[in-house]
């Protein structure tokens, strides 16, 4: 794009129309608009992170664990043990297939969510009117705009009648915009002040216009804000941070272990071949290997229920980071709210009215001080001329029968509360034809349209009170017309004042009899003010609750006047004694000082997108886990910025969908609440079956290390340590990992944003049990060997009691803070599990083919007595250890992650 265009705003139309080489008129040649097509390419955003099923794919091996495994695998081939490296080399492609799968599948639904902003687009070329697909328009193409387009293409407006544009998607103006065509002075004017441009993806309310375009695809301003999320970087997850951790200890543990065993071995005198082996051995008991594949599970499903809950995932990592938000920073209109302007209040001569019902749907009732009433005359005589002075209409989609309003919001919402009042706008119409109009524009602040009535011909207006009360020499009483007074005037405009303090949205309606367009704004007689605002929704009042309970700060964002937003939140229960600040406030505030005032903030009104990433940095800078939603294209990258990004899946842009982390397919706050609930569920699985996978390999570790230590034989065959970290212990694990919520969930307070999984309690847990594993199984090897056993029978006790041990941890990590005897098989698929492994343990030890395989021998009665009252000790052991986390970290005492 030149110089001269980027400052289209300033030139006359000629001027524009002579750089673009058109005509503002007949627009360009099929022939010039073809060869635009091909010079400049198709009219697309290029989307922000674009991924590709290979990337995707490859992405799955960035892991710690991944890479270990992988190394396992060669190391086993090295030694010779080919079952043992095939038997691990299928748990990575499972767990590397079925994140793939997940996320490819999330992407596939943001496809299927996403649609070009203007998938039709009507040209003018050779002064022949054409529809022509969106990505076909060029720059120097003429634009058509109607009441319900959306705009293909950044445009210079030649011609406005009436035309408004709701440009919420890029400046986060909440009102539409009125436009012009007159040429403007300032160069640098901010872009929602440039009232002669229209700009790709945003939607045409009211009037019609046409427009030259100027840029298309990557150089409008929506591709724009595109480029900037290539600088803001997404960080990583503290699941992603966690199991790095995981993976760099376990691998550096593996290397010492081995190193240090296989030593000792050597200066013992035994063979190299025998310690490489060992080795290997050891190697495969440090690496949980199930680890992955349960991880990936477990998000995945996660992930699935959060569907179930209007939640898209697009990362799995990111349903756990849900669970550590102690910040939510909403949007007001459409998720807090219904973005559905509805009639509150009506107030005529014979006094005031409530009109019950919220949203489009035209059901409600009128109800004064006493209750319901019927609608008096003037109260109808008042609807009646709002809505034959409106051009919107509300009609019932056929799909999802939702009500849905074809126009202006605040039109649409006269016509829904007529309709509760049973005046219906189509019967209007026909009976009250118009003949004519003055429009609104916004130097009149009204709008007076003219009827043929069985009466004659009757103007209506509707607009700012101070205007239609200025054009009225009388007003509608129970006797008629009557002249209005001084006092009457000041007795209205206080009444309309006290309306806009409640943070409605006030409209005066006048009429005329008699009328002509050269009179019809002239000598009104007043009827009436209708308050209205967008309701909160109620589903949004509870989950604003739950976030108290939970220890979570909502903030309320928005673009609306401070007033609204105060109403609003206070109607919501999320104002809570915290202040309200200004865009222009906002603008005041250095970075520091912001953070430091930030914490006493609930509600920021008046701010446009570019404020959001502020916002969030403050938030982080406070050690803060920041939950941002948003739907327009200068929102993206505040979402990335923040911990979890959140994308409106229904008003939300391309862009910012591409950016998030998590997408609303129903643009609720209450879904939001949800998620965050589902998050913490996960981070709680999470540390279960973390407590269990690797309290298990530390007591493997410790037992085959100490048997070295001792110069004692192997007590575990490589192959029994696979079967146990993959069989026994990976179906358990899975189990741990959709285990039922704890009740008190959502009354915890979040952890803090530093804090990892493996805390004192977590990590304290883990040693414990690992080392009391190690410890019992030790002596009952060495045991078995003093007491005459063979080796293999030794080890088949050893093997036997480890599975019977793991069976007791998964019950007893079902929490590191309750009791075992609490809900104890509350899991039905732990205990699923358990049962099936339980099976398949007495087919190894008893089934020959498989005790050849596995090198085991059944235990008689008397040995099954002794393992279970090994094995049994476990449970004791893992009692105390919760007491003594009860006793030194209770309940809402965050303690420092490690």
């Amino acid at each position: 794009m030149t110089e001269a265009l980027r400052r289209a705003h300033t030139l006359e139309v000629e001027e524009v129309a002579r750089v673009l080489g058109t005509d503002p008129i007949a627009g360009l040649t099929p022939d010039e608009a073809a060869r635009r097509l091909a010079a400049h390419g198709p009219n697309e955003i290029a989307t922000a992170r674009g991924v590709s099923p290979w990337g995707l794919l490859l992405a799955q091996f960035r892991n710690v664990l991944i890479l270990i495994l992988l190394v396992a695998v060669g190391l086993s081939l090295a030694v010779g043990h080919e079952v043992e490296a095939i038997v691990i080399a299928v748990i990575v492609l499972f767990a590397v297939l079925l994140g793939f799968a997940q996320e490819y599948r999330a992407e596939r639904a943001i496809e299927a969510l996403r649609a070009m902003a203007a998938p039709l687009a009507t040209v003018v070329r050779a002064g022949v009117e054409e529809d022509v697909p969106a990505r076909e328009v060029v720059p120097g193409d003429v634009v058509l705009l109607r009441a319900g387009d959306r705009v293909p293409a950044d445009g210079r407006l030649v011609e406005a009648a009436s035309l408004q544009v709701e440009e919420a998607a890029l400046t986060g103006e909440s009102l539409p915009v009125e436009k012009s065509t007159e040429p403007l002075g300032d160069p640098e004017l901010a872009l929602g002040d440039r009232r002669n441009m229209v700009y790709a993806g945003t939607a045409v309310t009211y009037g019609r216009g046409r427009a030259l375009v100027v840029a298309t695809a990557m150089d409008t301003e929506f591709g724009s804000v595109a480029r900037m999320l290539e600088d803001v970087e997404s960080p990583k997850t503290p699941l992603q941070r966690n199991l790095d951790r995981v993976g760099n200890v376990l691998a550096r543990v593996a290397l010492l272990v081995v190193a240090v065993v296989v030593a000792l071995g050597v200066v013992r005198g035994e063979p190299l071949v025998d310690m490489l082996i060992f080795g290997a051995a050891l190697a495969v008991a440090v690496v949980p290997e199930a680890l992955p594949a349960v991880v990936t599970i477990s998000l995945t499903l996660a992930a699935q229920r959060m569907v179930r809950r209007h939640a898209l995932i697009r990362r799995l990592a990111a349903t756990e980071t849900l669970g550590s938000v102690t910040v939510i920073c909403s949007d007001k209109t459409g998720t807090l709210t219904r973005d559905e302007m509805t009639v509150r209040e009506l107030v005529t001569a014979d006094g005031a009215f409530t009109v019950t019902g919220a949203g489009f749907e035209p059901v409600g009732e009128l109800r004064g001080e006493d209750g319901r009433v019927e609608p008096t005359p003037s109260v109808l005589e008042l609807m009646r001329a709002a809505v034959l002075a409106s051009d919107a209409h509300v009609v019932r989609e056929d799909g999802d029968g939702a009500w849905r309003v074809r126009g202006d919001p605040t039109e649409g919402a006269l016509v829904v509360a007529a309709a509760k009042l049973g005046l219906h706008k189509a019967e209007l119409d026909a009976t009250c034809p118009r003949v004519d109009e003055i429009p609104f524009t916004s130097e009149r602040k009204r709008m007076t349209t003219l009827h043929r009535t069985p009466e004659g011909v009757v103007a209506y207006a509707k607009g700012a009170p101070e205007v239609i009360l200025a054009a009225c020499s009388r007003r509608l009483t129970e006797a008629g017309r009557e002249p209005l007074a001084d006092e009457d005037r000041r007795e209205i405009l206080a009444r309309a004042q006290e309306l806009a303090g409640q943070a409605l949205r006030v409209l005066a309606v006048a009429s005329k009899p008699a009328a002509s367009r050269a009179n019809a704004e002239r000598d009104l007689t007043f009827l009436g003010l209708v308050g209205m605002l967008d309701p909160p929704r109620e589903e949004a009042r509870e989950a604003v609750a739950v976030c108290r309970q939970a220890g979570i700060c909502p903030v309320m964002i928005t673009g609306d006047h401070p007033l609204t937003a105060e109403a609003i939140a206070r109607e919501l229960g999320l104002l809570d004694g915290g202040r309200v600040v200004t865009g222009t406030e906002l603008v005041g505030l250095d970075d520091e000082e912001l953070a430091r005032e930030i914490e006493e903030i609930r509600v920021f009104a008046r701010v446009s997108p570019e404020h959001k990433l502020r916002v969030v940095t403050a938030f982080q800078a406070n050690e803060h886990s920041v939950a941002m939603t948003g739907d327009g294209v200068n929102d993206a990258p505040a979402l990335k910025k923040a911990d979890i990004g959140i994308a409106m899946g229904i008003t939300g842009t391309d862009v910012s969908k591409e950016a998030a982390d998590m997408i609303l397919t129903d643009d609720n706050f209450a879904s939001i609440v949800a998620a965050v609930e589902e998050g913490r569920g996960v981070f709680a699985n999470i540390k279960k079956y973390l407590m269990y996978l690797l309290s298990a390999n530390l007591g493997e570790i410790g037992l085959l290390s100490g048997a070295a230590v001792l110069g004692q034989p192997l007590p575990l065959s490589a192959v029994q340590i696979l079967y146990v970290n993959l069989a026994t212990d990976g179906l358990p694990a899975i189990a741990l990992g959709v285990d039922p919520p704890e009740p008190d969930l959502m009354q915890r307070p979040p952890r803090r944003r530093a804090e990892g999984i493996f805390t004192r309690p977590v990590v304290g847990l883990i040693v414990l049990g690992g080392a009391w594993s190690a410890l019992a199984n030790l002596l009952l090897f060495l045991w078995a060997l003093d007491t005459g056993r063979e080796t293999e029978e030794a080890m088949s006790l050893v093997f036997t009691s480890l599975v019977l041990t793991e069976f007791l941890k998964a019950y007893s990590y079902r929490s590191d803070r309750r009791s075992v005897l609490e809900r104890t098989f509350a899991n039905r698929w732990l205990n699923l599990a358990v049962a099936w492994e339980l099976t398949l343990l007495c087919l190894v030890l008893y089934v020959p083919f498989l005790q050849h395989a596995f090198g085991t021998v059944g235990p008689s009665l008397e040995e099954w007595a002794l393992v279970l009252a090994v094995a049994a000790t476990i449970v004791p052991v893992l009692e105390v250890g919760k007491w003594v986390v009860r006793r030194r970290s209770p309940l809402g005492v965050v303690s420092a992650g490690i």
